[in-house]
């Protein structure tokens, strides 16, 4: 019986492998290329979970970073997983519900970026990912729709995922133009296909086979597990070569006539697998799939042969695994409501005690020691529910707008709180590392009579005034700017990933890295050469994005200073808000004020700078949580009413 479906699909392939290296993959590399200091966790399911598979070996092999792939369940039931990593979640047409939620719990833990990369520009998952705050979509649209599995959309993002890193990564060459030019052995992979005919045959008489594997090869085995069993082909065991040798051989020893086995190795494996198929006993039916290295170009060789080798059995045992026949409850099983059966992880801590933790090192507090922070919180948010405040002062990047989306203004519902803040005779100020855009982006959002009542602290409070006030570029120049300026050239020549040096005098330079690499690593880079020349580093702060460097006297604070001395109002009428309170972040002033509010990272101070908002809640999100609990009143005046919602008026 001629597999049609699953044929007439690999027929394709070779259209789709040329579609993939026309591709435009320069984003994905700056990605991928930005998180080259991280673990990286990688999720799926089925073909999905081998492009995931694929990633993190990859992403291994290239960079040294440990890094994980997963099932969606598994984030779902630990989405702690997610929580230090950025993430990276495929899913060909973006329906699966599984990868959906997955997503959800991802971000609810994640405070690093968390990557999308689907064949659909319109699906759930991307529905889903439009919502959520810090989330990056990759749509490689593919025409055609795979069959029951997964075969050209895998191929696609598979050799997408590829030709980034080894794009990157210059000495491991490219892929080649066109399918045909992937060896397996130095054969061309029909030709390898071809030859394993007798191990088919013996394959699909014993009715299961055991895959045994060097560790780099993880994701072809993968794959073809995947295709084994959801084609319901043939049982399928998976075993790394040496966790083979681990009691894995007893079938060859009493059952060999219902195993056979393929070996998938490359060189720096061959003499070990070379030596223990000599201790084999005689008769065992086995095939190798010999890789000439362990490239990108080899892995996807190996991912296409599988799929070859997948038909050749298929049509051995008499099925068509592009299109069995699925019965109710096999889609009903794939349709489960994952997200309502699984109920998200509780822990012994409140989220707003553990933020706390986290950012003070303490990741197993004592029970007898907790009292300690619990009592803090309650204090905290006891003490601020009964103030009354006349002023507030935000961050702008990450508290009153995605710091991902840095050319778009501020989102409708936060312009509408400020407004209602305005109107009701509220002092509002605005912290940020920015210059003049961020007075554009409210003069496209605001009335003119409203930007004249919101103060601005611009250069991370270096220029102060109203919004709608002119800035002025001034000729003068700070000696110790120009000198971190010349060291910021001279670490981008040696290599550091510096993406953008940008010097404003007399207030700050601003370095910003490549897109995804941890700038908490990059800060004592920076720290570190400002040192060895010398120079105070005591005044360097780390955003999401950027390292500022602050001349001297420049700080948030000095906004709330102007609208204490301006509006004539005491300090401890002003509540502050943030993301990154814990220094270096540069939130840390604004969040040492008495009364704070953190949106993401709070401070290390147990007495201010808490993040109240619930866990899952961060940056944008958080701040319209805290807005919708403030009550207002009409001389001027509001409070954190954190049980209420929505925002009231007495």
């Amino acid at each position: 019986m001629v597999a049609g479906h699953y044929e007439s699909e690999l027929e394709k392939l070779s259209q789709t492998y040329k579609v993939a290296m026309s591709r435009d993959v320069s984003r994905l590399k700056r990605i991928i290329a930005g998180v080259s200091e991280s673990s990286l966790i990688g999720i799926g399911s089925g073909g999905s979970f081998t492009v995931a598979t694929l990633l993190c070996r990859l992403h291994e092999k290239f960079t040294g970073q440990v890094s994980r792939p997963a099932t969606p369940l598994e984030i779902v039931c630990n989405p702690t997983l997610a929580s230090s990593s950025p993430v990276f979640l495929f899913s060909a047409e973006g329906k699966n519900p599984d990868i959906t939620e997955a997503l959800f719990r991802a971000r609810r833990h994640s405070s690093r970026s968390i990557h999308v990369l689907t064949n659909r520009s319109s699906s759930p998952l991307i529905d889903a990912a439009n919502c959520l705050p810090e989330v990056d979509t990759h749509i490689f649209e593919l025409r055609d729709k795979d069959g029951y599995l997964a075969t050209n959309s895998l191929l696609l993002d598979a050799v997408l995922v590829a030709r980034a890193y080894s794009e990157l990564d210059e000495s491991e060459g490219e892929l080649p133009e066109n399918l045909s030019g992937l060896r397996i052995g130095g054969e061309s992979i029909a030709d390898w296909v071809s030859a394993a005919s007798q191990f088919v045959d013996r394959a699909s008489q014993a009715g299961a086979l055991v895959v045994t594997y060097s560790p780099w090869l993880q994701p072809i085995a993968a794959d073809f597990e995947s295709k084994l069993a959801e084609g319901a082909l043939l049982h399928c065991q998976l075993a790394d070569v040496r966790s083979f040798a681990h009691g894995r051989h007893l079938w060859l020893a009493e059952r060999p006539n219902d195993i056979v086995v393929l070996a998938l190795i490359e060189p720096s494996i061959k003499a070990l697998w070379d030596q223990m198929t000599d201790l084999f006993p005689p008769g065992i039916g086995t095939y190798t799939m010999q890789l000439e290295g362990t490239s990108p170009e080899d892995l996807i060789a190996g991912v296409v042969g599988q799929m070859h080798l997948i038909q050749s059995i298929a049509r051995a045992v008499g099925k068509d695994p592009g299109k069995p026949d699925v019965q109710q409850f096999g889609r009903d099983l794939y349709y489960a409501d994952l997200k309502n059966a699984v109920a998200n992880p509780k822990s012994a801590i409140s989220e707003e005690e553990r933020s706390k933790y986290d950012v003070l090192g303490a990741r197993w507090p004592s029970p007898t020691r907790r009292g300690i922070m619990s009592r803090a919180r309650k204090q905290f948010a006891s003490t601020l529910g009964r103030k009354w405040f006349r002023g507030v002062v935000f961050d702008y990047d990450g508290t009153l707008m995605t710091s991902q989306r840095r050319s778009d203004p501020p989102p409708p519902e936060i312009i509408e709180h400020i407004r209602k803040l305005i109107d009701a005779n509220i002092v509002v100020g605005i912290a940020t590392g920015r210059g003049d855009s961020v007075q554009k982006a409210l003069a496209d959002t605001l009335p003119q009579n409203a930007l004249k009542k919101v103060h601005l602290g611009l250069y991370n409070g270096g220029w102060v005034g109203t919004a709608d006030a002119f800035l002025e570029h001034t000729d003068q120049t700070v000696e110790f700017l120009s000198h971190v300026t010349r060291i910021a050239r001279r670490l981008k020549s040696f290599g550091v990933p510096i993406e953008d040096i940008r010097t404003t005098h007399p207030f700050q330079v601003s370095i910003r890295f490549r897109d995804g690499l941890p700038t908490d690593q990059m800060w004592f880079v920076v720290a570190d050469a400002l040192r060895q020349s010398g120079l105070d580093a005591t005044a360097l702060y780390k955003s999401k994005h950027s390292v500022d460097v602050l001349a001297p006297g420049v700080g948030k604070s000095g906004l709330v200073a102007h609208i204490i001395a301006e509006e004539s109002l005491d300090p401890l009428q002003i509540l502050t808000m943030g993301d990154q309170g814990a220094w270096p972040g540069n939130d840390v002033s604004l969040l040492e004020h008495r009364f704070s509010l953190s949106v993401d990272l709070p401070s290390r101070r147990l007495d201010r700078g808490w993040k109240l908002a619930p866990g899952h809640k961060r940056d944008v999100d958080a701040t319209l949580w805290y807005l919708e609990r403030l009550q207002l009143v009409k001389d001027g005046r509001f409070r954190v009413a954190l049980d209420e919602r929505p925002l009231l008026e007495e």
